[in-house]
């Protein structure tokens, strides 16, 4: 079945048609580790979620790389302001390298509890200098970039377009916006792809050009290439490294190949928040312990992501993705209910859901039209277990994780009264009075419990 994406570089939706048949290559823009990952970064990440699963679920095997920030992001996307790695170290007393440490555990920790299937292969920018200086040779070799006293800057005018992803004429480009500039820049939309360090920098490395350390941008061609070759099948992200970060990546990748890396760009849309942005100042950039603070499980807010299409904006609040924590109780419920019922199914309703789903997920991944199916299956009265097995195998593509759903069933304490009844009935039972013991069972189960006799002896378990 034909798989169709939405291709930001063409602004068109594609049939997808890759590189190579047997391995699908992709490279994804990995986390900046100084802090938590807060709901809106995580939505991006759900979304390649479901792109990988997509196309595991289609026959194909992945190759997908992604990118640990741990140096060189700038408070400003562009080249202005302090390495992100640098202010956190200082603000929390640690160096830059205990910070991406701890901060790279929290969010392989949010990876896990979102049931995140992983790239494989996850790269530290640190673990890659020798080959982020490389490219900066050749892009330099090839006529598109210059030294100044403060690093190496990619000469933009040397390209036959710029910009490629976004519909920006120069004039408005952001990135160029956003720079102050620099009167040793032969333009005001150069960026740097590599920076001289000052001397008190801490995170620095010896190079051609003196101790010095890479651009953001940099990093993700140089592992990118290091990983997937010069030309792969997909680049994923944020709409937000749109208009910069992808830009420039484009940029200097044929500044040193002479050739865009990626032959697809697909980009996750933004989480509003209460209808506006996510903001510190407002105090709404929000994590996932900030949700389970609110009785709201990580895998509750992915299937209230799945309520709107990746490239349009989802709004967030509390008491929305509340009615999603009640939502994926009930979707557990419905296909634990199949899994223990004794109905045949409808073969030809089976044969059907799955053509409709599988429809639904190769056409840019309409995860919305896709979980109307999973319901459809959850509510057919018939209960069956091979309905069971369907949203199973339609689960490869949720991962929401319900073949597992004991793991997250909410544990309710026996109370006294209910041990003390349990404690009569075995008297009773052990007196052969068969009446009260079937009257105590029957009180108990009234409370919420279920008395089961078994060899090991009476077993007390919520309903």
């Amino acid at each position: 079945m034909k798989i169709q994406l939405y291709n930001t570089l063409s602004h068109s939706k594609e049939e997808f048609k890759p590189i190579d048949e047997k391995e699908i290559r992709i490279y994804s823009c990995g986390p900046t580790v100084y802090s938590y990952a807060h709901i809106g970064n995580l939505r991006t990440y759900i979304f390649v979620d479901n792109l990988r699963r997509i196309f595991k679920y289609n026959g194909y095997n992945l190759k997908h790389v992604m990118n640990i920030t741990d140096v060189g992001h700038l408070t400003s996307d562009a080249d202005t302001g302090e390495d992100k790695m640098e202010k956190a170290a200082r603000k929390e007393g640690k160096s830059p390298y205990e910070i991406a440490d701890f901060y790279t555990k929290v969010f392989m920790s949010d990876m896990s509890e979102l049931n995140i299937d992983m790239p494989n292969i996850i790269s530290k920018a640190t673990d890659n200098i020798p080959e982020m200086i490389e490219m900066v040779k050749e892009i330099i070799k090839n006529g598109y970039a210059y030294e100044t006293s403060n690093g190496i800057y990619f000469d933009v005018t040397k390209l036959e377009k710029y910009p490629r992803l976004s519909n920006n004429k120069l004039d408005n480009q952001e990135a160029g916006a956003r720079v102050e500039v620099d009167p040793e820049k032969k333009s005001p939309y150069d960026f740097a792809i590599w920076i001289k360090a000052p001397e008190n920098h801490i995170m620095k490395w010896e190079s051609p050009w003196g101790l010095s350390y890479p651009g953001w941008h940099l990093e993700c061609s140089a592992i990118g290439r290091r990983f997937l070759g010069k030309h792969f099948d997909i680049h994923t992200g944020g709409v937000d490294h749109i208009p910069i970060h992808h830009e420039n990546e484009i940029a200097q990748s044929i500044g040193a190949t002479g050739q865009i890396p990626a032959n697809y760009w697909m980009h996750g849309e933004f989480l509003l928040i209460d209808g506006g942005k996510m903001s510190k100042s407002l105090g709404n950039v929000y994590t996932l312990r900030d949700l389970k603070e609110h009785d709201i499980e990580p895998l509750a807010f992915k299937l209230f992501c799945f309520s709107a299409h990746y490239r349009n904006k989802l709004n967030f609040t509390y008491d929305g993705v509340k009615a999603y924590q009640t939502a994926l109780e009930r979707l557990r419920e419905g296909y634990k209910k199949h899994l223990l019922g004794k109905d045949s199914a409808d073969k030809t309703k089976i044969t059907e859901y799955e053509k409709r789903f599988h429809e639904a997920i190769n056409d840019d991944l309409n995860m919305p039209l896709a979980m109307g199916i999973v319901w459809e299956v959850i509510r057919e009265s018939n209960k069956s277990i091979e309905y069971a097995k369907l949203i199973e195998k339609f689960d490869e593509v949720l991962g929401l994780d319900l073949k597992n759903y004991k793991k997250y069933e909410k544990k309710t304490e026996i109370t006294d009264e209910v041990l003390e009844l349990v404690e009569q009935r075995k008297k009773a039972r052990s007196e052969k009075d068969w009446k009260k013991s079937d009257e105590l069972r029957d009180k108990i189960n009234s409370m919420g419990f279920i008395v089961k006799d078994t060899p090991n002896g009476m077993e007390v378990e919520e309903k």
